[in-house]
């Protein structure tokens, strides 16, 4: 898959899974805009590494901030020219099981998780819509996760956040068709990363591996090849799809 002059915007991208997705696309010749919220160490790190740091953006935004967010796509679109690509990957994960959790502490746990992961997705496509719209062309690929399907317990903002980004993704698949834009989600299983390396190397690590018949969980090299495919113009007639990648620890009907 060659993306030579194609522009991507990544959310989320100066670490794990984000990284790994900028670096997939960098290295096929595309220009990327990685979004980060806090780390900027990291994001400059990963913006290096993408080789010629130049042709490429690092941008600091609170995608829970619906004008940080507005200020992110115009910086892109006026840097750039155009955004051939979307990835929403940016999310956050935050424990509140229900019969250990305050009133108070549940409310902010479901403020935070659906203002990033799923009002902010929503507003980046939006925003990167419309302008596609101008293009007639663009993919947009949304990072999910099997927890829609299966249940978060003791995450259940996660859980809805993730199954209301499904519905987002075919939604738009739907009106965003006929203007030539392809709308995806994919939803991995656990991810090795730098931020779950402890949990795995710790004793719940045997029990997260055997979750999956492969007794092993995805590398995020693994997930960008996937994003790659549903982003590509060999995916061209794939649209309103999600895309499971657990290695068979959870099965849909």
């Amino acid at each position: 898959m060659n993306f030579s002059g194609k522009n991507v915007l990544i959310t989320g991208g100066s670490r794990g899974i984000g990284r790994a997705i900028a670096l997939a696309f960098a290295g096929r010749g595309a220009r990327v805009a990685l979004n980060f919220h806090r780390d900027q160490a990291a994001a400059m790190a990963t913006l290096n590494e993408l080789g010629n740091s130049a042709e490429h953006l690092a941008l600091k935004a609170d995608l829970a901030d619906p004008e940080a967010t507005r200020r992110m796509v115009e910086l892109v679109v006026r840097e750039f020219g155009r955004i051939d690509i979307l990835v929403n990957n940016a999310g956050i994960y935050r424990a509140h099981p229900l019969p250990e959790t305050s009133y108070e502490e549940w409310l902010d746990a479901w403020r935070q998780t659906l203002d990033t992961n799923l009002v902010g997705a929503a507003n980046l496509c939006y925003l990167v819509g419309r302008h596609m719209i101008e293009q007639r062309s663009g993919r947009i690929v949304n990072i999910t996760s099997r927890g829609a399907f299966r249940g978060e317990p003791d995450h259940p903002a996660y859980g809805a956040s993730k199954a209301g980004l499904n519905a987002l993704s075919q939604s738009l698949a739907r009106a965003l068709g006929p203007f030539g834009i392809g709308v995806n989600a994919l939803a991995p299983g656990f991810v090795e990363t730098d931020m779950t390396a402890g949990l795995l190397a710790g004793k719940s690590g045997e029990a997260i591996r055997a979750q999956s018949p492969l007794n092993r969980v995805a590398q995020p090299e693994e997930v960008a090849a996937a994003v790659l495919f549903l982003a590509s113009a060999e995916a061209g007639f794939t649209t309103g799809a999600i895309l499971d990648l657990n290695g068979a620890s959870y099965l849909r009907s």
